[in-house]
């Protein structure tokens, strides 16, 4: 075997475990918001729940105005997480996710996130990683295409582009 065919069959390896990983974004980003937008709308109903308890918690942490940020932060968990769960509006939802767990972070675990570097294991073990790394997987790959987000493009977005494209070509013929 020289060197050419080597390079060729290296080359079509390597095309087919790319084009086989790529089969598995859309079951992936499903687990991901199915898991973690259940374990959000959890979370942000534990906050409703029991708003007296919370609020001392964030009394505790130095939250200003603990009652108000209880309700926010319970909400934006809730029903953030119901509509990560359903994939509707993804991209646009993780964007109050994202700053509510860097809010946590910066209030509820402040000396974890001080001791990033000293200590990475506290860091990624703290209950507001992995809802923060969840909501930026899906801001950054969007939903996948088990989504009310792709139904949306798919019925109603690309028709439209296929529309704007015959009349395009009948306006301007060749």
């Amino acid at each position: 075997m020289n060197l050419r065919h080597f390079t060729g069959f290296a080359r079509t390896g390597y095309e087919l475990l790319i084009a086989g990983a790529s089969t598995l974004k859309s079951p992936f980003l499903l687990i991901v918001r199915l898991y973690w937008g259940w374990q959000m709308f959890v979370s942000g109903s534990a906050h409703l729940s029991d708003v007296p308890a919370m609020v001392e918690r964030f009394q505790e942490w130095c939250v200003p105005f603990p009652t108000f940020n209880v309700y926010v932060s319970g909400l934006i968990e809730s029903v953030c997480g119901l509509l990560l769960l359903a994939g509707f509006a993804s991209r646009l939802i993780t964007i109050p996710l994202i700053i509510n767990f860097c809010v946590a972070y910066l209030t509820a675990s402040r000396e974890v996130l001080l001791g990033i570097f000293s200590d990475p294991d506290a860091f990624v073990s703290d209950a507001a990683f992995l809802f923060l790394l969840a909501s930026v997987i899906v801001f950054i790959f969007g939903p996948g295409l088990f989504s009310v987000d792709a139904l949306i493009k798919r019925f109603f977005v690309m028709p439209r582009k296929k529309e704007e494209a015959i009349y395009g070509a009948m306006r301007n013929p060749a």
